[in-house]
């Protein structure tokens, strides 16, 4: 024990060289440690993955975003591909076992009866005729993205056989292959759409909220003037604008303007509302007093501290998006073939009598709902992971 320093001399102080580590300050276990230690996203990332549906939701619609870019490889016939022998031809089922023996994925062929009493197409499967499902086979031939030239088909018919899994048409064409296509149109003017109106409502919103004043009271009259307006009226009014004369494509382009342009004003809303409590904030203020632009400021200052919010918004308005697109279609007032997605493909069972008689016209609804579905639980993960200290 060393001794004591006389009175009065001055106290000897000690330095420890070695790196601090604030792990040692408290005991932790490794679980804990990792939790401690983690990052905002690590955290955003455990959080949504215990979203379990909001977790199935993203994977599904990852899978069907990575299938449009094939679509012409997924679908078994061409879009436009017809055949007059089976018109409205209901769903094959798919067979594995032909008499007792495995035979593999096939259907039966079919044979064709006109009905004279009512005039319908009755189709009878022949047990006889047992025609294999072809996989990575050569079919319709197909230019893939309109610049390769290819035929080459994930799943085809057998040779001179049909393979109509989900029916045909009034034309004969089939229409699963018809909703594959459909889909990379329903599904990208969601995503067009929506970046339109993110555009929009955080430029408008920001500066909104950013200046305030003047600027403020006229971008709110417009917003409540705009969410004022049916919805449905108000689009078929935009619709009805766009001359029967553009091409296909153009209108595909014009739709989605008329989307983003309606779909700005919630966005803008809640954009304003946070800059108006973060604009207040001492790292907002320093940034400003270092001569920061008013767009830098909300850029790279005010927009990241609720970009999480963002994405959860946007994954709950791009469903809106495509219904939007389906109801335009299905009046009429929409896209026009030779375009097809899934609201043109939903014009075939306008009246009950087809709905009566063809039930399967109506399968193009379901990856709709389950599409819209997706997108709901994905948002609502994404909003809960957006805070993970909750």
């Amino acid at each position: 024990m060393s001794p004591l320093p006389p009175p009065g001399a001055p106290l000897q102080h000690y330095v420890s060289n070695a790196p601090f580590d604030p792990i040692a300050t408290e005991s932790m276990t490794a679980a804990s440690s990792r939790i401690h230690l983690a990052s905002q996203k690590q955290l955003m990332w455990w959080k949504f993955k215990q979203h379990r549906l909001a977790l199935a939701s993203g994977i599904f619609l990852l899978v069907v975003y990575l299938m449009i870019l094939v679509i012409e490889f997924l679908a078994p016939y061409g879009l436009h591909t017809r055949n007059v022998d089976f018109i409205h031809s209901p769903p094959q089922p798919v067979h594995f076992f032909d008499k007792g023996e495995f035979v593999g994925p096939f259907v039966y062929g079919r044979t064709m009866q006109l009905d004279l009493d009512t005039l319908r197409r009755v189709y009878t499967d022949n047990p006889n005729d047992v025609q294999p499902i072809r996989f990575f086979c050569r079919g319709d031939s197909y230019r893939f993205w309109g610049i390769v030239q290819s035929d080459l088909h994930l799943v085809c018919p057998s040779q001179a056989g049909q393979m109509y899994l989900l029916g045909t048409d009034r034309l004969g064409r089939d229409v699963l292959s018809r909703i594959l296509y459909g889909a990379r149109i329903s599904l990208t003017i969601g995503l067009l759409g929506i970046a339109i109106s993110f555009v929009l409502g955080i430029v408008i919103g920001g500066l909104a909220g950013y200046w305030g004043g003047v600027f403020d009271l006229i971008v709110q009259r417009v917003i409540e003037v705009l969410q004022s307006l049916p919805s449905l009226p108000l689009w078929m009014a935009l619709a009805a604008i766009m001359p029967v004369t553009w091409s296909p494509i153009v209108i595909y382009f014009g739709i989605t303007v008329i989307l983003g342009i309606i779909d700005w004003t919630g966005l803008a809303r809640a954009v304003r509302s946070k800059l108006l409590a973060l604009r207040e904030e001492d790292y907002v203020q320093a940034a400003q007093l270092m001569g920061a632009s008013t767009p830098r400021v909300i850029a790279r200052h005010l927009v990241p501290g609720f970009m999480s919010h963002l994405i959860a918004s946007a994954t709950i308005s791009i469903p809106g998006m495509i219904l939007g697109e389906t109801a335009l279609s299905f009046l009429g007032l929409g896209l026009r073939p030779p375009i097809t997605s899934w609201g043109i493909l939903l014009t075939e069972a306008k009246s009950v009598s087809v709905i009566a008689f063809y039930p399967w016209l109506l399968f193009p609804i379901i990856p709709v709902v389950l599409v819209i579905l997706a997108f709901n639980f994905l948002g609502d993960g994404l909003r809960d992971a957006a805070d993970p200290y909750k």
